[in-house]
């Protein structure tokens, strides 16, 4: 089972270019250094500047194995800093946590 971490946040208007440029630096090093996958979500509806990052991870295990290593990162943790204390609007940060359902081995032909 995946595990899914989906979360949301106000990116400050006057630093906006300063917070996605900062957003793909992040999901840059996350990508190369850690074994999860992370997107940038951009808005199509709702508030225009709350945009999100969705993780992915092999389970719930391999999210916290990676949560640990990206907490004692300094060098991750200088670019998070950065966009935490810069570029998002305080208090908009809200994270979900999410699994995929398994499937059974009858599922698969249920649909059939």
């Amino acid at each position: 089972m995946s595990v899914i971490v989906y979360q949301t946040f106000v990116i400050k208007q006057d630093k906006f270019k300063e917070g996605i440029d900062n957003l793909k630096e992040i999901k840059k090093f996350r990508n190369e250094n850690y074994d999860h996958k992370i997107e940038i979500l951009s808005p199509i509806s709702g508030e225009d500047h709350t945009y999100g990052l969705m993780a992915t991870y092999e389970g719930l295990a391999e999210m916290e194995l990676q949560s640990k290593k990206m907490s004692i990162d300094e060098e991750y943790g200088k670019l998070i800093g950065q966009f935490f204390l810069e570029n998002i609007v305080q208090g908009s940060m809200y994270t979900q946590i999410y699994r995929t359902l398994s499937e059974k081995k009858g599922d698969k032909n249920k649909d059939k």
